[in-house]
C-alpha cells in the first residue's frame, strides 16, 4: 500500500511594495515566451510588461511574493480590485506566475490561498480569475477551490464567492505576515553576510 501523502511545506509569503518592483519586472521578464502568454493572456513582450510593472497600483491592488534564498523572487501573484463607484471594492481578480525552475511545489495554489484569505479580511466578496482554457494550472487551481468555472471561445472565467472574515481568517493572516517578514530579513541578513565575508569554504 502507498504511504500517506506528504505534505508540501508552506512557503513564506511576502506582501510586496514599491521597493519590490525592480525584483517584479525581473521575475516576469524571465519567464519565456509561453508563460508570457499564459499569464497575460497574449504575447507580451518585454515592452508590454515593463508598461504593466511601471503601471501596478501598490496601495490600492495588493502585490504577494515568494523569494528564494538569494532574494530572487521566483512566483507572485497580483489581487486586483475591481472597484463599483455604488458597491465599493467587493470583488477582486487575481493572477498568479511561478518561475520555470520552482514549478512542481505548490506555489500557484499557496498563493491563491493567501489571497483568498487577504481578499475575506478586506471586505471582498467575490474572487474572478480570467484565464485561458489551456491554462491548465490555473483552472485546477480554481476548480479545487470550488469555484464555477464558464470556458469560452478558448478563454475561461472563473469567479469564487468567499465566505465572511473571521476571527481564525483575521489571526491566520497575521501569522503568515510575521512568518513572511521574519523569512525575508533572515534571508536578506545571509545575503549581507555573505557579500561582506564572502562565501564560506
Amino acid at each position: 500500500m502507498p504511504g500517506p501523502r506528504r505534505r508540501r511545506r508552506r512557503a513564506p509569503i511576502r506582501t510586496l511594495n514599491a521597493t519590490h518592483r525592480d525584483a517584479i519586472r525581473a521575475h516576469l521578464l524571465a519567464l519565456d515566451e509561453r508563460d508570457r502568454y499564459l499569464r497575460f493572456g497574449y504575447a507580451a513582450q518585454d515592452e508590454h510588461i515593463r508598461r504593466y510593472v511601471d503601471g501596478l497600483r501598490f496601495g490600492l491592488d495588493d502585490i504577494f511574493g515568494i523569494f528564494n534564498w538569494r532574494l530572487q523572487l521566483i512566483a507572485m501573484a497580483h489581487l486586483a480590485y475591481m472597484v463599483d463607484p455604488q458597491r465599493g471594492s467587493d470583488s477582486a481578480e487575481f493572477g498568479v506566475s511561478v518561475s520555470a525552475h520552482a514549478r512542481g511545489r505548490g506555489y500557484g495554489h499557496q498563493l491563491f490561498e493567501r489571497a483568498m484569505v487577504h481578499a475575506r479580511n478586506h471586505g471582498v466578496r467575490y474572487l474572478y480569475i480570467h484565464a485561458l482554457s489551456e491554462n491548465v494550472p490555473m483552472l485546477r487551481i480554481a476548480r479545487s477551490a470550488g469555484a464555477t468555472v464558464v470556458q469560452h471561445a478558448g478563454e475561461s472565467e472563473c469567479h469564487l464567492e468567499l465566505p465572511p472574515a473571521d476571527f481564525g481568517s483575521h489571526v491566520g493572516e497575521l501569522l503568515e505576515q510575521e512568518v513572511a517578514r521574519t523569512d525575508y530579513w533572515l534571508k536578506a541578513l545571509r545575503a549581507l553576510v555573505r557579500r561582506v565575508f564572502g562565501r564560506p569554504r
